[in-house]
């Protein structure tokens, strides 16, 4: 009987009391911790979604990052305008930016202990940004790309989610794309966009971080068809620039739209089988086409490109503010992995851009296909 006393005594002792098991039970969950790497006009849009929805999700950190290239604007640092007046001067000039989004220079303290990481910078700096970072990433850490482009190299194309997932040891990296002009989606305007997953679970919670009542998000398990569509769209974007400037016409523009939209899917899915058919008709497809085609910087400088005779170069520097054009570069890419398969006849369309931005072919020849 004694040394049953003894042992329930000694059970007693290294038990935790109620409270000490209530303050267990209750210690908080790991919180996730979002932040953007890019702080362009695009950039700086998400931004304003994501630092909105993660105050109001309690399994979320309430500060969302975003590193800054830094920059001086009249005289001040970008990322101090950013933080002291709550807006983007320079990308996105009179739209505020939640207070709880924090601007960082430093792209190494960015990134500490965030758990969701969203690129959202053009795309020829990915592998770069990667190889800065990969030291001071959490092992937990998953990406999503906000990048439309495409990476070449002697092994061909490269998609840049897999570009980021490669050099960041094997990360799982969704996408999002969509018809999205970022001012009007700023000025909270209805649309879609479509996030491409490849672990369901990810790409929910990824729908979650970017869901508004004006900003629809669709989630699909084809990273390759969402993110595919958001880099060869601009190509298409090019050729209806170049429609606008000669002023062709609806009808003529139309069949550009159609003819782009049909190599889109052609080219996608010779270089990835598993691309889905349905994928073309999400907001990141057709509809991401029609918008790019009427409202993009790409169907702008194409335009002007026309208009004034100045080459691409010169335009992207007189009339994106420092933004990046993305569709003649990716009409490069393009071209660098159809010409050496013999390619291009199948592709018209494609390699006319190619050869108007780079050869210096006339512009009308955007019809002869």
């Amino acid at each position: 009987m004694a040394a049953l006393e003894r042992i329930a005594s000694i059970a007693k002792t290294l038990a935790p009391s109620t409270a000490s098991a209530s303050v267990l039970n209750s210690a908080p969950l790991p919180r996730e911790k979002v932040c953007l790497i890019g702080s362009g006009n695009w950039g700086s849009v998400i931004a304003k979604i994501v630092a909105e929805n993660v105050k109001a999700l309690p399994d979320f950190d309430d500060e969302v990052r975003m590193w800054v290239f830094e920059e001086m604007v009249n005289g001040e640092r970008l990322s101090k305008i950013i933080n002291d007046k709550h807006e983007n001067v320079k990308y996105l000039p009179n739209i505020k930016l939640p207070t709880n989004v924090i601007a960082h220079p430093t792209l190494l303290t960015a990134v500490e202990g965030a758990t969701l990481l969203v690129f959202v910078i053009p795309h020829q700096f990915v592998k770069g940004t990667c190889d800065q970072i990969i030291g001071s990433v959490r092992s937990d850490a998953r990406a999503i790309s906000l990048i439309k482009g495409v990476d070449v190299s002697k092994a061909g194309l490269r998609l840049i989610s897999d570009v980021i997932k490669e050099n960041l040891n094997g990360m799982d990296v969704s996408v999002l794309m969509g018809a999205n002009i970022a001012n009007e989606v700023a000025e909270e305007k209805f649309c879609e966009a479509t996030v491409g997953y490849r672990n369901e679970a990810n790409g929910l919670l990824w729908q979650k971080v970017f869901n508004k009542p004006y900003f629809k998000i669709a989630a699909v398990e084809d990273v390759e068809g969402v993110e595919l569509c958001g880099a060869l769209k601009n190509v298409v974007a090019i050729a209806a620039g170049l429609v606008d400037g000669l002023k062709y016409g609806d009808n003529t523009k139309a069949a550009i739209i159609r003819i782009g939209l049909s190599e889109m899917r052609r080219f996608s899915k010779h270089f990835h089988s598993s691309v889905k058919d349905n994928t073309f008709f999400e907001s990141c497809g057709v509809a991401d086409v029609i918008t790019t085609c009427f409202g993009g910087r790409n169907r702008k400088v194409a335009e002007a490109h026309v208009l004034t005779g100045k080459s691409f170069e010169e335009l992207e520097k007189e009339l994106l503010n420092g933004q990046k054009l993305q569709g003649t570069l990716t009409a490069r890419e393009i071209f660098m992995i159809l010409e050496p398969k013999g390619l291009t006849k199948e592709f018209p369309l494609f390699t006319q851009v190619y050869r108007i931005c780079y050869e210096g072919l006339d512009p009308k020849a955007i019809i002869n296909l």
